[in-house]
């Protein structure tokens, strides 16, 4: 499976709770789009983890702790 970005694997989950919540979908494709659902959410959330780091600045305090800081695109 190619990897989808971001906005590709939320249009999916889309698509795939918009087939689940009609229920016309029979019981083995309903399980292979559930799996497949689960995994892109499971890929959407690391994602969003990586750019959480990305933004967040880490900063020695006045005592030489880091601190967190939020990225405010300066420096």
């Amino acid at each position: 499976m190619e990897k989808l970005s971001f906005e590709q694997s939320v249009a999916r989950i889309e698509e795939i709770v918009r087939a689940l919540e009609k229920g016309d979908v029979p019981l083995e494709q309903s399980l292979t789009l559930f799996e497949e659902g689960t995994g892109l959410i499971k890929s959407c959330s690391k994602m969003l983890d990586e750019a959480e780091q990305k933004v967040v600045k880490l900063r020695k305090d006045e005592t030489g702790e880091p601190e967190e800081l939020p990225f405010d695109g300066e420096e």
